[in-house]
């Protein structure tokens, strides 16, 4: 039997049948599901020193357990010293069982481990998908902290096939994500 993964497992056993009571959807292809789950990291710094990019690089994947690419600048911009295609920034994008092993080690150990952290905000985006800045990129274990020589923060972007931002934050809601308000918008 093919490994499934825990969250993949709750959210067709458990989150569907919530949701289609919820919302009392018809059948259970309404049902709003996570499509990807994207990192993206600016790294502006990189401009001055090449090597904090490869180093970013290099985190990231160890973070998505997936190969990281670099995302380039698209025009030049005198002001930052900033050439067109010069790398700036690095992305993942994870799909299908990657994306729901990377959501359960971010739900039950990354989160936790946020200094002061009381639950993350519900804003969504207006099309059901929500982005959670996370501050440091040493609040995952797959870092080791004594080689970091620069903190940097990133963006989690949710991408959902939900119409609404209610929907989508019900679904993110029972996936676990620990939002501060969990009442309803």
């Amino acid at each position: 039997m093919a490994y499934v993964p825990t969250l993949k497992k709750k959210y067709k056993e458990e989150i569907v049948p919530a949701l289609v009571k919820e919302f009392s959807y018809k059948t259970v292809m309404q049902v709003p599901r996570l499509e990807k789950v994207v990192l993206n990291q600016g790294v502006g710094s990189s401009i001055a020193d090449k090597k904090i990019i490869e180093v970013a690089t290099e985190e990231m994947t160890m973070i998505a357990g997936q190969k990281a690419v670099q995302t380039r600048s698209k025009k030049d911009i005198s002001n930052f010293k900033l050439r067109k295609k010069m790398p700036i920034g690095v992305r993942v994008t994870l799909r299908r069982d990657r994306m729901y092993e990377f959501l359960d080690r971010l739900i039950s150990v990354a989160l936790p481990r946020i200094r002061d952290f009381r639950g993350i905000e519900g804003k969504m985006d207006g099309r059901g998908n929500y982005t959670l800045g996370v501050p440091e990129q040493i609040i995952f274990p797959e870092i080791n902290i004594d080689k970091v020589n620069k903190i940097n923060g990133m963006n989690i972007t949710f991408v959902t096939t939900a119409n609404t931002d209610e929907e989508g934050f019900a679904l993110l809601r029972e996936i676990g994500l620990p939002f501060k308000n969990l009442k309803k918008n």
